[in-house]
């Protein structure tokens, strides 16, 4: 199953500027690293948000969590990136109790896997 209403889906600019691209945040720097890594860019912030409604739209629910608050879900799979490249990401997204359209909370790649 896909998350429904991907292509309308809430992705603030400040999630993307002071958290997701943002190589001083505490908690995403490591994310920022790996997507600015990749050809996004703070001043591009909507590039963002498109290659996640993207990511969203294209690729299948992982796991999907019920809440008192909403309805939690993963989106694991392929998201193209501005230099040309496609990475394994994930992305979380949240619809709260009452809502319908999904709010963008996180992504970060995938670890790959290795095979012994």
């Amino acid at each position: 199953m896909k998350l429904s209403l991907a292509n309308q889906a809430e992705v603030p600019r400040a999630k993307i500027v002071l958290y997701l691209l943002n190589s001083e945040h505490r908690r995403g720097k490591s994310k920022a690293r790996f997507f600015l890594g990749r050809g996004f860019h703070a001043d591009n912030w909507q590039d963002v948000a498109a290659a996640l409604r993207q990511h969203a739209a294209e690729n299948e629910i992982a796991k999907e969590e019920i809440t008192p608050l909403g309805v939690r879900m993963v989106v694991e799979g392929v998201m193209a990136m501005p230099n040309g490249t496609v990475a394994e990401v994930r992305s979380i997204w949240f619809i709260e109790r009452g809502e319908r359209v999904p709010r963008f909370v996180t992504a970060y790649p995938l670890k790959k896997k290795t095979t012994v």
